[in-house]
């Protein structure tokens, strides 16, 4: 009977693999929390959801709507382009639901809506291409 000489023993590896699992968890969770801890995770931007739509009622003329909507509070003003070629025309529209403005000039080619916001940023809530 012949000794083996390397005898096949598994016993450490599934503990030293445990431990290399158990420390990269500990780093990740390190790495995480030191990230809102040090505020690198600010600067996300805020995303608002309000509605507002277009209606052409011939070929001069295009009503636009405010619908309001679940951050209806927090708009302070729309202001509405309505853009022609090159040229641009500014408009208000008050920020109260079902407020509508009548824009009535020679054919426009789209219109835009920016909405500011009481955190002081605006965005653009809607562009429609006629």
């Amino acid at each position: 009977m012949k000794a083996n000489k390397f005898a096949k023993n598994d016993e450490g590896v599934s503990a030293v693999i445990g431990v290399i699992l158990m420390v990269a968890i500990t780093v990740i969770l390190a790495a995480v929390i030191a990230a809102f801890v040090f505020g690198m995770v600010g600067g996300v931007k805020k995303t608002y959801n309000i509605a507002v739509t277009t209606q052409r009622i011939n070929a001069t003329t295009v009503i636009v709507t405010y619908n309001g909507g679940p951050d209806n509070t927090h708009c302070t003003a729309l202001a509405v382009t309505a853009t022609k070629g090159t040229g641009t025309q500014p408009y208000t529209l008050a920020p109260t639901v079902g407020s509508t403005l009548q824009i009535t000039d020679t054919i426009q080619d789209s219109i835009t809506v920016t909405s500011s916001w009481d955190d002081g940023s605006s965005s653009v809530v809607m562009q429609e291409t006629l």
